[in-house]
């Protein structure tokens, strides 16, 4: 059975925050509470935990894993930005945002699209999320935490401990932070192109209409109402 670490989500434990990172400094994978779902997560140069995490989701090689990041300079060193782009992500960030971006040559292969080399990037508006990557020194990979065909193991379902308890076999560690579960996930932006592509509708839409309009962008749209 995994460590159980309890953390207040506005002003996490420094003690408790040094545990975890202990925890993916050895190798380790983790479930912690983000600014949207619990997510999977494990230092972004662990093969093995990168491993795990694929299996635990069920994910082929085409899925894009994250790299969540700490900061727009962390943003910029693993992905590369355009102009319009930059000034997009410094108007949505820390956000529940995924933006799927060119890889920079830092980013493991095993992270990114195995045919187009894009990555997943996100800056959460969390403060366990980013005291972590702070202490750990870089970031971490994440994927949202579900364990596809099991009962209560998807955010959605809403029992925070029935929920987290499926976890207890498969990591390392387990942050709960006494919250109730979120139901939504993370707006996903494809911005790979000239014209910012949405993926998936999720948290921080309005932010998103605010953001484009100032910047003048209109949003490609397809995904179903």
């Amino acid at each position: 059975m995994p460590h159980r670490i309890k953390l207040d989500p506005g002003s996490p434990h420094k003690k408790k925050i040094f545990e975890l990172t202990d925890v993916l400094l050895d190798g380790g994978v983790a479930v912690i509470p983000t600014d949207s779902q619990y997510a999977l997560v494990c230092d972004y140069q662990n093969k093995k935990g990168i491993d795990r995490i694929r299996k635990i989701r069920r994910m082929d090689k085409k899925s894009h894993l994250t790299v969540m990041c700490q900061s727009l300079q962390h943003v910029s060193t693993f992905a590369t930005l355009t102009d319009d782009n930059f000034k997009l992500i410094k108007r949505l960030i820390p956000g529940p945002f995924t933006f799927i971006l060119p890889a920079t040559r830092e980013v493991p292969r095993l992270l990114t699209h195995p045919k187009k080399r894009t990555v997943g990037i996100r800056v959460p508006d969390h403060p366990i999320c980013l005291d972590l990557i702070d202490e750990l020194g870089h970031p971490v990979l994440a994927t949202t935490a579900k364990i596809p065909g099991i009962e209560h193991a998807n955010p959605e379902d809403g029992d925070r401990e029935l929920f987290l308890s499926r976890f207890d076999n498969i990591v390392d560690v387990v942050v709960d932070d006494q919250e109730e579960l979120p139901a939504v996930e993370t707006t996903i932006l494809d911005l790979t192109g000239s014209t910012p592509e949405l993926l998936r509708r999720g948290l921080g839409l309005e932010k998103l209409d605010e953001a484009l309009a100032l910047e003048g962008m209109e949003l490609n749209d397809g995904v179903p109402v």
